[in-house]
């Protein structure tokens, strides 16, 4: 992937079809653009040291977020939407369907602080796929 060339998000989500599985569209300083196609659940999971970024880009998506004391309220995201969940909030996407784009330092792992027996086959556990 050039710096030089621009990438087109509708022609990059189309190709591929796997769910929360996200490519690496860009990078910039330290940080990696991200886009997934989502649709079901994804595993409930924190970043101890980033915020998380999600801009809709088609669809709904839904974010759980849980606090301290294991109180549970979901953000309704839909087309165009932005969010931020804090470093070390512990959250669960999931979604009827759509695509999002993510900001995320270079090398997160999108299932966070998960334990890898708690992730669902559909679940892509990576920081990251080239396009």
């Amino acid at each position: 992937m050039s710096s030089s060339t621009p990438i087109n998000l509708a022609t990059a989500l189309a190709s591929f079809d796997e769910v929360y599985s996200p490519r690496i569209v860009a990078t910039m300083n330290d940080y990696d653009v991200r886009i997934a196609h989502t649709l079901g659940e994804h595993v409930w999971h924190a970043h101890a040291d980033t915020d998380e970024f999600f801009l809709v880009l088609d669809g709904q998506f839904d974010i759980a977020l849980r606090n301290d004391r294991g109180d549970e309220h979901t953000v309704v995201l839909t087309e165009g939407d932005v969010f931020v969940v804090p470093k070390g909030t512990e959250h669960k996407p999931s979604s009827p369907g759509g695509s999002i784009l993510m900001f995320e330092p270079t090398g997160t792992s999108t299932t966070g602080e998960a334990d890898a027996e708690s992730i669902p086959d559909h679940v892509d556990s990576t920081v990251g796929r080239a396009l």
